[in-house]
């Protein structure tokens, strides 16, 4: 196995096996631009160190050979005392990941070489000693772990003890008592002097990058930025350029178009007489890159004409590192530039109208996720406000308002005119008014698939849990010593986490006002509205997934058409007997003769009409799914807890109240250990004669009401956590009866499927198939189930920990587990289309709206993916970014 590549045997193709920055320096020595000489140790070589410890067969032979062919192109040794090669040795994974990993200059300096440095730049001391303490410091952090601090304590203290406040103003005699310092720093932290020897000096860099893959910091952005685990870094090894020799020398970044908007133009930074890392430290204010032209206009022009190079080979905005050694350019990386949600649209559409790249390669070139970005109102921050505390960004945006505690407040100060901030320690559904009218929501406790969260991102409502910093207490929290009363102002940011003391303001999103249809007209031409608009319309031309939301209301159904919404994928019923229709559920629970169970169905049944009726006309000529009731019919009475307090308060004042105690014996009657796997769902229908009855006939006539309007609706009603086709075949032959009798001779045809959600459905799901029209997965409950998982539950529990250890790369909730729950999707599909060709197949979970999750479901074959109204954009554009993908054409 080959662990070393020189810069010339690679190219920009190779980024598995030399990462990022050596593909890219490979591809520009190709091109012949003025790239320094060196070479890429493998993403496979770091791979078997991390593996085996510090001996990896091969590569100290590999390394020699590569380093004795930079010695002989330089005409210089590693480290001569006389004429000394110095070489940078910088991390380089596949995907960017700025500044997580490490990188050491000036590698092979040593007390005996600093002269001989010297002497190469004509007598420069300054210079010499200059380059030797960023080595050590360098060094000492990197490798040694000694506290970046201390170095820049005794920077400080040099300064100050010359009377100056940049580092430039400091001579070649200050500089050399700064490295004696640095010196003794090292090794009373590490307990010996610094290494002399300069091929040591190398070997513990390139160990140390291998190890920083491993470092808490990379971790953290992997697993933010959904990069795998195993991929490992390479290492380049590049002999030094000096930015540091003076006045004509320099370093500086550059964007070949602006990463912030996506504008063309000069952007980046330059720093004379500087090293690359001094840059990206800040601690000296740099140059607008377009003053370079007049520092050295030569150098300058000779960018200008590489970058437009560099973006003409990588059909992209490029992100580029260069130096500048006494009037000589060099480049040092090159690499696809990061932007912003913004600019990645703005600039896909501008590359098409150049020529450069076609509407299908501008769909791989935006993501979901930079949709979703887009979509959400966001905090203007130039005032830089401290974050209170921080807690899991749940449902993204930006929203302000007075602290509430209860349901009932929020209501009330909403319809007031006043904006709130629901806060809880967690929700449950009889939270959804309070939640409905706040412009956010704050809780102590819960994750991503929390009721908060999920409720929250199905209503485009901001959200942040699991802030267990928040200590909620009646009608005040704390977070250590600040105290938050009700009616305080509060800001949360459901991207970040971050809540806020008081009003942070607020820019709506532009993306969101253009599907609303309530763009400002003077806005109407902005480029980045119109490059939305544009990169959508083709994914919809070439995804085959159509897309449908989780809908519950009339209003929902409605934001959810203009999104784009093909339909309703998941009506869940259950939202339908809160408020003021508890007390009709109670009576239904609390019957005790069959005259009382459907005198309060049939009290239920007008109003489950009108529900349905409602979102039929909003939908009208679309399907929509109807989930009959799932959730345990326990979760609509108060709490056994909180009943049995308010009798034996009652009892011990010597009072009775006999409702109060039928609804006790009632909750405790029905009081489940673990509900979710309880009487619920298909069980509850069958268990509770007539329930499931009354809302099939409340759907069949919605639908007869709507097409003698002259309406076309299109009802599906889906039976949920079947688990045998047995279950299904009893509810469907009851439907298929009512449906008759209440249809006649009406043109409405209304089918009759099943969620598929519990495990023993997808294992049988050829079974099934022959009582189900069609199939819908609730990925949330099949994750569940699958995993063994509490989604309640486990995400504050223990997830962190998986996340931590890397048995997860991301939440089984959040996205889908492919080679798992997604292996029951795909034997459901391919056994209930064997059993009933025809079937229509969608999903309706959480991941119906996940980018990556959509991705799957394409290739697996399904007809739809059903979402919350805002995230329809965001499945559009990831279905049809699948498509494109699946053609297989090489989009670079």
């Amino acid at each position: 196995m080959k662990f070393v590549y020189d810069f010339s045997e690679g190219n920009k193709d190779l980024k598995d096996l030399l990462g990022g920055k050596g593909a890219n320096l490979a591809e520009m020595t190709n091109l012949g631009l003025p790239v320094p000489p060196g070479f890429t140790i493998t993403t496979e070589a770091c791979r078997a160190y991390l593996r085996d410890g510090d001996h990896v067969d091969g590569l100290a032979a590999e390394i020699d050979e590569h380093l004795t062919a930079l010695e002989r192109q330089m005409g210089r040794r590693l480290g001569d005392a006389d004429d000394p090669l110095l070489v940078s040795v910088r991390s380089g994974a596949k995907f960017s990941m700025p500044g997580m990993m490490e990188t050491v200059l000036n590698v092979g300096l040593t007390d005996a070489s600093v002269a001989g440095l010297s002497r190469q730049a004509g007598g420069n001391d300054r210079f010499a000693w200059d380059s030797y303490r960023r080595l050590i410091q360098m060094f000492g952090k990197t490798v040694c772990d000694v506290p970046g601090h201390e170095f820049e304590d005794a920077l400080h203290e040099a300064k100050t003890a010359k009377g100056v406040t940049d580092d430039v103003q400091l001579d070649a005699a200050d500089l050399r008592e700064l490295v004696a310092a640095y010196k003794k720093v090292f090794a009373e932290h590490t307990g010996h002097e610094f290494p002399q020897d300069p091929r040591d000096q190398m070997d513990q860099a390139v160990a140390a990058v291998f190890r920083s893959w491993n470092a808490d910091r990379a971790v953290l952005y992997r697993r933010q930025e959904r990069i795998p685990t195993d991929l490992g870094t390479a290492v380049n090894v590049v002999a030094m350029v000096f930015g540091n020799l003076g006045a004509d020398s320099g370093t500086g970044v550059a964007f070949t178009r602006d990463p912030a908007s996506g504008e063309q133009g000069v952007y980046g930074d330059y720093l004379a007489n500087a090293q690359g890392e001094d840059v990206v430290a800040g601690i000296r204010n740099t140059l607008a890159l377009a003053e370079l032209e007049k520092l050295d206009k030569r150098s300058y022009d000779e960018l200008m004409r590489i970058m437009a190079t560099l973006e003409g080979h990588y059909r992209d905005l490029c992100d580029i590192e260069f130096t500048i050694e006494r009037g000589k350019l060099w480049m040092l990386q090159t690499r696809v530039g990061k932007r912003t949600a913004a600019a990645a649209f703005t600039i896909a559409a501008q590359l098409v109208d150049e020529g450069v790249i076609d509407l299908d390669e501008a769909l791989t070139r935006v993501t979901g996720a930079q949709l979703g970005q887009l979509m959400f109102p966001r905090f203007d921050l130039a005032g830089d406000p401290s974050a209170l505390t921080r807690g899991v960004g749940a449902s993204p945006g930006a929203a302000y308002g007075e602290v509430v505690f209860t349901s009932e407040r929020a209501v009330e100060a909403a319809a007031g005119g006043k904006p709130v901030i629901l806060v809880r320690r967690e929700t449950n559904p009889d939270d959804l008014p309070g939640m409905i009218a706040a412009n956010g929501i704050l809780t102590s406790r819960g994750g991503k698939t929390s009721h908060a969260a999920v409720v929250a991102r199905g209503m485009g409502k901001t959200c942040v849990c699991g802030a267990d910093q928040v200590a909620v207490s009646g009608t005040t929290f704390t977070v250590g010593e600040t105290v938050v009363e009700e009616g305080d102002v509060i800001s949360i940011d459901g991207t970040t986490g971050r809540v806020y003391l008081g009003e942070v303001p607020v820019r709506p999103s532009e993306v969101v006002q253009y599907f609303e249809g309530d763009l400002d007209p003077a806005r109407a031409n902005d480029p980045l509205v119109a490059a939305v608009h544009r990169i959508l319309t083709h994914a919809d031309s070439r995804r085959a997934l159509r897309v449908r939301t989780n809908a519950d209301t009339g209003t929902d159904a409605a934001r959810a058409r203009r999104f784009g919404a093909q339909g309703i994928g998941l009506c869940r019923t259950e939202h339908m007997f809160l408020g003021d229709r508890r007390e009709l559920v109670e009576r239904l629970i609390l019957a005790r003769t069959d005259t009382d169970r459907d005198a309060a169905l049939a009290a239920l049944q007008p109003l489950q009409r009108a529900d349905f009726l409602e979102i039929f006309r909003e939908m009208n000529g679309l399907p929509v799914t109807i989930r009959l009731i799932d959730p345990p019919l326990h979760e609509f009475l108060p709490s056994l807890e909180e009943l049995a307090v308010r009798v034996a308060v009652q009892h011990e004042h010597g009072r009775r109240d006999e409702h109060d105690e039928r609804l006790l014996a009632a909750v405790r009657r029905m009081h489940e250990q673990n509900p979710m796997l309880g009487l619920r769902g298909v069980r509850l229908g069958l268990v509770i004669p007539g329930l499931f009855a009354m809302q099939v006939r409340a759907i069949a006539e919605a639908a007869v009401a709507l097409a003698a309007e002259g309406g076309a609706p299109r009802p599906e009603i889906m039976v949920p956590l079947v688990g045998a086709v047995q279950e299904l075949e009893t509810v469907r032959a009851e439907a298929e009866r009512i449906i008759a009798e209440v249809i006649g001779d009406s043109p409405v045809e209304i089918l009759i499927g099943t969620m598929i959600e519990v495990p023993r459905a997808a294992l049988t799901a050829g079974q099934i198939a022959e009582a189900a029209e069609f199939f819908s997965f609730g990925t949330n409950d099949l994750t569940q189930m699958a995993w063994g998982f509490s989604r309640d539950d486990v995400e504050g529990a223990f997830f962190w920990r998986y996340l931590e250890l890397g048995i997860f790369g991301i939440s089984p909730f959040e996205s889908i587990d492919a080679d798992g729950v997604g292996r029951l999707v795909r034997i459901a599909t391919e056994e209930g289309r064997a059993a009933r060709p025809g079937l229509k197949l969608g999903v309706c979970g959480e991941h119906g709206g996940d980018p990556d999750s959509v991705r799957f479901f394409h290739e697996v074959g399904l007809d739809y993916v059903s979402c919350s109204p805002f995230r329809v954009p965001i499945a559009r554009l990831e279905a049809g970014r699948a498509a494109v993908d699946t053609d297989g054409s090489d989009h670079r």
